[in-house]
C-alpha cells in the first residue's frame, strides 16, 4: 500500500468524496508510489489518459495550449477525469522538480469498481454534484 502523507484525505477529492472509510481503504490499497524526476512529462494534452495522480511530494506546471494555467503542489491532483471517460488530455503536467506520486491506474480503478460495485453509483453521484456545480458558475 502506498504510504498516504498526513493532511491528505482522498474524500476531499470530489471524485471520492462519497465514499466510505471501507471504500477510501481499497482505493488507497490500489495506489502506487512513483518517483518522478524534475522535467518529466506527466500528462499530455490531447493524449489519452489512463490514470489519476495525487501530489505526494515536488511541484509541478500545468499548461493548456502552450500557456502556463496553474502550479501544482502537495495535496494537489489530477487526471481524475480520465478514470473516467478515457478521453484526451485537457493539459499537460510537466515536473518542475524531483517529485514523488500517487498514481491510481485505470486498470486498478476498473478493479476497485468491480470489488466494491456501490463506489459506481457514489461516483456517479459525485459527477452530478460536480457538473451542477459547474453549471450554477456558468450561470451566475
Amino acid at each position: 500500500m502506498a504510504t498516504i502523507p498526513k493532511g491528505l484525505d482522498l474524500k476531499s477529492i470530489w471524485l471520492f468524496s462519497g465514499c466510505t472509510t471501507a471504500e477510501i481503504r481499497k482505493i488507497r490499497s490500489s495506489l502506487e508510489e512513483v518517483d518522478v524526476p524534475s522535467g518529466k512529462v506527466l500528462v499530455e494534452e490531447g493524449t489519452i489518459g489512463r490514470e489519476f495522480f495525487l501530489v505526494v511530494d515536488g511541484t509541478a506546471r500545468v499548461t493548456r495550449n502552450g500557456r502556463k494555467v496553474a502550479l501544482l503542489g502537495p495535496g494537489s491532483h489530477f487526471g481524475e477525469l480520465a478514470l473516467l471517460d478515457r478521453r484526451p488530455r485537457s493539459a499537460s503536467v510537466v515536473s518542475d522538480s524531483d517529485m514523488t506520486l500517487l498514481v491510481l491506474s485505470q486498470r486498478h480503478f476498473n478493479s476497485v469498481i468491480e470489488a466494491v460495485p456501490t463506489i459506481s453509483r457514489k461516483l456517479l453521484a459525485a459527477m452530478a454534484t460536480r457538473l451542477r456545480e459547474s453549471d450554477a458558475k456558468a450561470i451566475g
